[in-house]
């Protein structure tokens, strides 16, 4: 299981662009941080602080690789969640190096007390450490070497206001149109080494649910069938068997989605989140940060005040499917 987990990391490191032309979509980002970036090298400084912000599985950690490259630094990666007290921060920010990257990953998850400590690092590249208790303590300041820090983060809004306002670049990457899903399909592809149908790399662009991640995911279980079932490429056949198998329909919506909608379809009024929970036996916290953000950008629910309710885009895909 380990060995089998260790050659898909390798995969999605083969499959992940490494500069901006392998990167495809998300142009008018691409190009502001592209000018960021030319001008400090011209300068010879370190890049602004940056923050990413959007859905999971858009291409974030890739951007922050990407500045890494193009900025010919060293970039060292760490988790949100594993920052859970001030002294974590002190020690990366006591041994960070000059011109070098830090990518911190799921933000959102730093506790804000621990947050603070990033204030002064990221306005004044200095760092506060209070040495002590009660009236003996005291403050011991250091200064730090230029660096930059890239945040990423599927919660913007709980990030704290300071925290986010000490950014000097501040980017949302957003969903994916068709279109961009298809070529980069064609890129994965061409890296993967095994061809794909047109109409089968529309199928899975349509189920991507407008993500990069997941349609490499689609595409990866797509050659695995391929293989394992002796196809030359893979092909509207090979496709509709993995949806199949793993339990999606043509636009990727999952059973708990479907059972989501119906809910809904059930009641003219809006119905609670707490209420779809208990009736899909799902925790109201994975509904509201897994499920519906795709079926609100499919336009299939919509939030009120009152709860959730279907749209008749929503009721219109019940009737296919039924």
């Amino acid at each position: 299981m380990l060995q089998k987990e260790k050659e898909n990391s390798k995969v999605d490191l083969l499959l992940r662009p490494n500069n901006f032309d392998s990167f495809i979509g998300q142009e008018k980002l691409k190009k502001s941080l592209s000018l960021m970036l030319k001008a400090a090298k011209q300068r010879q400084e370190a890049c602004d602080h940056l923050l990413f912000y959007g859905p999971p599985g858009l291409g974030k950690t890739s951007l922050a690789y990407i500045v890494a490259s193009e900025m010919g630094f060293k970039i060292r990666t760490i988790n949100g969640p594993s920052l859970k007290r001030p002294g974590d921060v002190a020690a990366i920010l006591t041994n960070v190096l000059d011109k070098e990257i830090i990518f911190i990953d799921e933000a959102h998850r730093i506790p804000p007390e621990v947050g603070e400590m990033f204030y002064p690092a990221l306005e004044e590249n200095k760092l506060y450490l209070t040495i002590g208790k009660g009236p003996s303590a005291r403050i011991m300041k250091f200064d730090l070497p230029n660096f930059t820090l890239i945040a990423s983060t599927t919660r913007l809004s709980f990030l704290s206001l300071p925290l986010r306002s000490r950014f000097g670049g501040v980017f949302k990457v957003n969903y994916y149109p068709q279109k961009d899903i298809e070529k980069i399909l064609e890129r994965s592809a061409d890296i993967l080494g095994i061809k794909i149908t047109s109409q089968a790399k529309k199928m899975i662009a349509a189920a991507s649910r407008f993500t990069p991640r997941m349609a490499n995911r689609l595409l990866k279980r797509s050659r695995d069938y391929a293989q394992v079932y002796s196809e030359r490429e893979i092909n509207e056949n090979v496709v509709k068997n993995v949806f199949k198998i793993l339990s999606i329909d043509k636009l990727g919506l999952e059973k708990v989605e479907r059972e989501i909608i119906e809910v809904l379809s059930k009641s003219e009024k809006p119905i609670g989140l707490k209420t779809i929970s208990a009736v899909i036996g799902e925790e109201k916290e994975t509904i509201e940060e897994v499920y519906e953000p795709y079926l609100i950008k499919l336009g299939f629910i919509r939030k009120c005040s009152q709860g959730r309710v279907i749209t008749e885009k929503g009721k219109r895909y019940l009737k296919t499917t039924n």
